[in-house]
């Protein structure tokens, strides 16, 4: 599910030390100048902002965060820069993990929206790393909505693959729900771990009555007991 801008900015604020609010009212207001005032590094602004968020986003020491300022920091920096499908292509490409991460994550909410066969090989790209984190930030809603039907199940079984739960993944229940092919893709990794001795994620089982529609089909039947 997509988390609006205004309660992702919200949350963040609420996250954040007043020193570091100030520098996020500053990075949000200098990405949204239309100018594009430069900074000694050559570089716009708004990406100076966009590479250091790390060193100058500072959480309030807390027992548990909800989510990752920093990840919430540089997607709504993005989002207020609103940048070319060319630039955001270069920013993932010649950025760190967290970066490109940050970049998958903002993908769905980039108004223009980017090219979506640029954005898509971006996630196709991430989708090839070993990198958990960028795997499922990769499978978030802007892969539920625009990836092709053969990658998603690539990319499910890719979690499977390296550890990465199936909760991350946007528009699970929706996409694999009665997928006859991602059931025998399944099934056949299953086999496969079984015969080799190894054990068999436990997610797969979750996966398989969603895709052979059994999860659904006794989800209606509790419902229609609670209801009688």
């Amino acid at each position: 599910m997509l988390t609006p801008l205004a309660s992702l900015r919200t949350g963040l604020e609420l996250q954040l030390t007043a020193e570091s609010r100030a520098w996020l009212h500053r990075a949000l207001a200098e990405a949204a100048d239309v100018r594009g005032d430069v900074s000694a590094a050559g570089l716009p602004r708004w990406e100076l902002h966009f590479v250091t968020a790390g060193r100058k986003c500072h959480p309030v020491p807390r027992d548990c965060a909800t989510s990752d300022p920093v990840d919430a920091a540089r997607v709504l920096i993005l989002h207020a820069a609103a940048p070319g499908t060319e630039t955001l292509t270069r920013l993932y490409t010649r950025g760190t993990g967290d970066e490109r991460r940050a970049v998958l994550l903002a993908l769905p909410h980039l108004d223009p929206p980017p090219d979506t066969a640029a954005a898509l090989a971006l996630v196709e790209d991430a989708l090839r790393t070993n990198d958990t984190r960028l795997i499922a930030a990769a499978l978030g809603p802007y892969a539920a909505a625009h990836l092709s039907a053969h990658q998603w199940r690539q990319g499910v079984l890719k979690c499977l693959f390296t550890g990465v739960p199936t909760a991350a993944v946007a528009g699970l229940e929706h996409r694999a729900a009665g997928d006859d092919e991602l059931a025998r893709m399944l099934e056949d990794y299953a086999r496969e771990r079984t015969a080799a001795g190894r054990t068999v994620p436990e997610d797969l089982g979750h996966l398989l009555k969603l895709a052979r529609f059994e999860e659904t089909a006794e989800s209606e039947e509790t419902e229609e007991r609670e209801a009688r």
